[in-house]
C-alpha cells in the first residue's frame, strides 16, 4: 500500500475566492517509509486572485506575488502530478492519501486536478488525516489507563508530535515543510511495519 503524504499553501481558506499557491508531495511505502518520490511546486496566480488574498493566510505562509508570479502554471502542475501518479500506479485499493487537514487539502487540489479526472483515474477517494488516527489510538490507551484522553492533549499536527517529543512544523508554513512534520508524525503515532531501524528512508 502507497501513502501519498500531502499539503497544500493557499492565499486564503475560502475555495470559491482563493487559490493554491503550493503544493507538495512524498510517496511513501506503507510497509516500511520507503520514500518513492517527492514532489514540490509554487503554483502561479494571476494578479486579481493574488489581490483577494486573506492577509492571515499569507503572514502564516510567508509567500509574496515575486514569488508567485514565478510559479508553475496550473497546468504544468496538474499535467506533473498525473504523469507521477501514473508512474508509481496510484490507485484505489493501491493508495491513499494522508494529510494534516483532508478537507482543506482535498478542496484547494481539486483546483488542480477537477473530481472527473480523478474519478476518470480511479485515484483514491480515501482521504486520511493524522488527527483521526492518533484520537483512536489515544482513546485506547486511556481506556488502559495508560495515557490522557485526546481532547485533553490537543490534536493538532503540533500537540501531536509534542506528545512524542518531536518538535514542531518548521515555519514559516511551506508544504513540504509540512509533509516533513507529517511524516514525521505519523511514524510515531502509526509507525511503518516493516521499516529498517534507523527512520524513514
Amino acid at each position: 500500500m502507497i501513502g501519498v503524504f500531502l499539503d497544500t499553501e493557499t492565499n486564503g481558506l475560502n475555495a470559491i475566492h482563493h487559490r493554491i499557491l503550493e503544493i507538495a508531495f512524498k510517496i511513501v511505502d506503507l510497509k516500511d517509509g520507503t520514500v518513492k518520490e517527492e514532489f514540490q511546486t509554487l503554483v502561479s496566480q494571476p494578479i486579481e486572485i493574488w489581490e483577494k488574498s486573506d492577509q492571515e493566510s499569507l503572514r502564516i505562509n510567508g509567500f509574496t506575488w515575486e514569488e508567485i508570479s514565478k510559479g508553475k502554471t496550473a497546468r504544468h502542475v496538474s499535467q506533473t502530478i498525473i504523469d507521477l501518479f501514473t508512474k508509481w500506479e496510484i490507485k484505489r485499493k493501491k493508495a491513499v492519501f494522508i494529510c494534516q487537514n483532508p478537507s482543506f487539502d482535498r478542496v484547494f487540489f481539486s483546483q488542480l486536478i477537477d473530481s472527473d479526472t480523478q474519478e476518470l483515474l480511479r485515484w483514491p477517494y480515501h482521504w486520511l488525516d493524522l488527527a483521526s488516527m492518533y484520537w483512536a489510538l489515544s482513546l485506547e490507551r486511556a481506556k488502559a489507563h495508560a495515557g490522557p484522553l485526546p481532547w485533553e492533549t490537543g490534536f493538532s499536527k503540533d500537540l501531536i508530535a509534542s506528545q512524542y517529543q518531536l518538535p514542531g512544523e518548521e515555519k514559516p508554513h511551506r508544504a513540504m515543510n509540512g509533509v516533513a512534520h507529517l511524516l514525521l508524525c505519523y511514524q510515531a503515532v502509526v509507525g511503518f511495519p516493516e521499516m529498517i531501524q534507523g527512520g524513514v528512508k
